[in-house]
């Protein structure tokens, strides 16, 4: 009788391990990344920690660490903590970075302290792409794309809205403040309430943060002139998405080489409208 074609028992010990080599193909994209990043002056680009220090545990080489976040980004995997798995269970991460598995701290870290070196990389790709002649140089397709941000659009405020809300919490604080006074009659004719009036100081404690939020939210709108403010992802702003629904998005503008479909510039703005951003892209 045939049989299914069985795979290896996971305990049987392999004499001769693969070599991870083997796993990535020479036509794979993962190695044209590996290749790119090698070719880049990460000092001149401004990259921390490119000399590790002469005492003190050992950094990860900032070349490995970018060689994963430019995968991230051709794989739209762009949480920290999502590419700390990929470097346990994905062969080709597991080969780019040679083993490593950096925690998702150390990942977001990186992308934090090199965040003004990470379009200068940008740069270096595009002429490595003309020196390649892989641009005609001869049309370019300019348009702009709505990226959610990270900020739900009830944390997004307009100036009414916002005395609105502020006006909402003062009132609420003051009701609480006039349960305490009540708790504190009750008790001074017998009654225990030490219990409720500890559950109203916290929900007082936490009205007042959210309160003193607003009002520094409307003090930058009144210094900046701003129309609204987004508390969570600040330059964010409230446009209409590719969807036509209104959310809280960035603007990306990408101009794009007709020759072979490459990115040649990129710019993100929270202005909406694309028609303000068609001549200085150009």
């Amino acid at each position: 009788m045939t049989e299914h074609i069985g795979g290896l028992s996971r305990e049987q010990v392999i004499l001769l391990p693969d070599v991870l080599d083997d796993y990535v193909d020479e036509e794979n994209p993962v190695r044209f990344v590996d290749a790119f990043v090698d070719g880049l002056d990460l000092k001149k680009l401004g990259f921390r920690r490119v000399e590790p220090e002469e005492t003190g545990r050992p950094p990860y080489d900032p070349s490995d660490l970018l060689k994963l976040y430019v995968y991230g980004y051709l794989n739209q995997i762009r949480s920290s903590r999502k590419l700390e798995r990929e470097c346990q269970r994905n062969v080709e991460v597991m080969w780019l970075m040679k083993k490593l598995a950096p925690d998702f701290k150390t990942i977001a870290d990186f992308r934090k302290d090199n965040i003004d070196c990470i379009k200068p990389v940008f740069k270096e790709f595009v002429y490595l792409c003309r020196s390649l002649d892989l641009f005609g140089a001869e049309l370019v397709a300019i348009d702009g794309s709505k990226f959610k941000a990270v900020n739900s659009t009830k944390r997004n405020l307009n100036g009414k809205t916002l005395a609105e809300r502020l006006k909402h919490v003062e009132e609420k604080i003051a009701q609480y403040l006039e349960e305490m006074e009540e708790d504190d009659r009750s008790e001074s004719v017998g009654s225990s309430g030490g219990a409720k009036a500890d559950g109203l100081k916290e929900k007082i404690g936490k009205l007042d943060e959210r309160r003193q939020e607003y009002i520094r939210a409307q003090n930058l709108m009144k210094e900046t002139g701003q129309r609204e403010v987004s508390l969570t992802d600040p330059d964010s702003r409230l446009m209409k998405a590719d969807s036509q629904k209104l959310d809280v998005c960035y603007n990306v503008e990408s101009a794009v080489d007709s020759k072979n479909h490459l990115v040649v510039d990129y710019d993100v703005t929270n202005e909406p409208n694309d028609r303000s951003q068609l001549a200085r892209m150009a």
